[in-house]
């Protein structure tokens, strides 16, 4: 119980942490308090505290010499893609949530849906600054979505995917890796196109991705895929958007055609701690979207046509979890 309740303090030690740099700093030298101190501009004491508190919670360690260092859990925030990026941007979630009773009876307009404005659909993915920066927040994050979906299913026989909702390409980039006979293509919103573009040149993929903007909730999906991927996209809209998107992905679908959806989902009747606990209030502030169960988006699939629906075992479950349909003739 006292771990719950301190729980605040720890995550706000870790976002302070990696707003001040410390992990980056530490991983080119180890440094003392008072280097840390003015290089972070906190007052010494201020620093001691903080830094006291990362040795405490498994982050950093500190010397006999007086030196902090990098545990390796510490090293994860220097060195994972996107770690220290997802951090930053809780400050905006930890608002929305400062009076939970008033959040959970759903009385305050949360922010965090304007970190993500996609979610609105082309309309609130206008701004290229902006959409520059939720894109690559979730590239350098997708990275892990990745690799997990690609650990857990196999694409052998399929040759041509679509990714709808892909940003600016990581999961397709992972997947022209690790199948170079693989056609692909990516549909998103047009605002991040120019960034897909630029990641495909620079892997050598531009002649075997097309990239098809436009809006699932508007447009038509295009057709010719025998596989289509919507990765981490259903949670973040609701029942009557998600239930058009699957009509969509079906219609766009040849016969025998398959869908893979790969996205955190809660636990169901067996509650867990990253899908019930995080992701779940997460997309809640978000206010478009739910987390929902593998058997929930199960039966999402089934009421959009699709049989043979299989839920392979992810390994890593708060990272991503995994469901898949067929469209059979």
């Amino acid at each position: 119980m006292f771990d719950l309740v301190a729980g605040f303090c720890h995550s706000q030690i870790l976002q302070a942490l990696v707003e001040f740099n410390i992990p980056q700093m530490l991983l080119r030298h180890e440094m003392t308090t008072d280097a840390l101190a003015t290089e972070a501009e906190v007052p010494l004491d201020r620093m001691h505290v903080l830094l006291s508190a990362a040795v405490a919670l498994g982050l950093l360690k500190r010397r006999k010499s007086g030196l902090y260092a990098l545990t390796i859990r510490g090293a994860a925030l220097a060195g994972v893609p996107g770690l220290s990026g997802m951090i930053s941007h809780h400050d905006v979630l930890y608002l929305d949530l400062a009076d939970p009773v008033a959040f959970f009876r759903g009385e305050i307009e949360t922010e965090l849906a304007e970190f993500w404005p996609y979610v609105f659909g082309a309309s609130g993915a206008t701004d290229p600054k902006v959409a520059d920066t939720y894109s690559q927040l979730m590239a350098d994050s997708q990275v892990l979505v990745a690799e997990d979906t690609l650990a857990t299913v196999s694409l052998n026989g399929v040759r041509h995917i679509m990714d709808v909702g892909g940003g600016s390409g990581a999961f397709l980039a992972a997947i022209g890796r690790a199948y170079p006979n693989l056609r692909m293509t990516l549909f998103d919103l047009p605002a991040v196109a120019p960034a897909a573009q630029a990641r495909f040149a620079d892997l050598g993929l531009s002649e075997r991705v097309m990239i098809a903007p436009g809006s699932f909730r508007d447009d038509p999906l295009p057709q010719g895929a025998d596989l289509i991927s919507l990765v981490r996209v259903l949670y973040d809209h609701a029942d009557d958007t998600v239930s058009a998107l699957l009509r969509s992905v079906y219609e766009a679908l040849p016969d025998g055609g398959s869908l893979l959806v790969s996205e955190p989902m809660t636990g169901g009747d067996r509650p867990q701690r990253a899908g019930d606990a995080y992701y779940a209030i997460y997309c809640m502030a978000m206010r478009t979207g739910k987390a929902r169960s593998a058997d929930q988006i199960a039966a999402l699939l089934r009421q959009a046509g699709f049989t043979d629906i299989q839920m392979p075992k992810s390994r890593r479950p708060f990272v991503t979890s995994l469901v898949t349909g067929v469209k059979q003739s």
